[in-house]
């Protein structure tokens, strides 16, 4: 199970940025797959989630902000971050939960400059 995520740079306050994460087929289509995030000195926070049947969930910063979605046809999961902020900088990591265990992407550095 690989979960590869990309589409992190640096950007400007009020700037968006487009994450993806490729997940194995073996775990997309029936998984929970989100986002978390990990700012330098704080604990990772949950940024999003997407269930199977696309029920979504967010962290109330991100709302109305930023909005997570799947192409279950390309098994990926998608998150468009608009009007980024410079408390959205840190690293930010898919991950997938199973019965058995969380699987995690590597992270992807999301810069928001002042």
């Amino acid at each position: 199970v690989q979960l590869q995520a990309s589409g992190g740079g640096l950007v400007q306050t009020g700037g968006s940025l487009r994450l993806s994460c490729a997940a194995s087929g073996s775990i997309f289509s029936r998984n929970v797959m989100g986002w978390y995030r990990q700012a330098p000195g704080k604990q990772r926070e949950l940024v999003a989630n997407i269930g199977d049947g696309g029920s979504t969930k967010y962290v109330d910063s991100g709302k109305g902000r930023f909005t997570i979605s799947r192409d279950n046809a390309r098994n990926t999961v998608y998150l468009q971050m608009n009007s980024l902020k410079p408390e959205d900088t840190a690293v930010y990591y898919c991950y997938a939960p199973t019965a058995f265990k969380v699987y995690w992407g590597q992270g992807t550095l999301v810069t928001v400059s002042s």
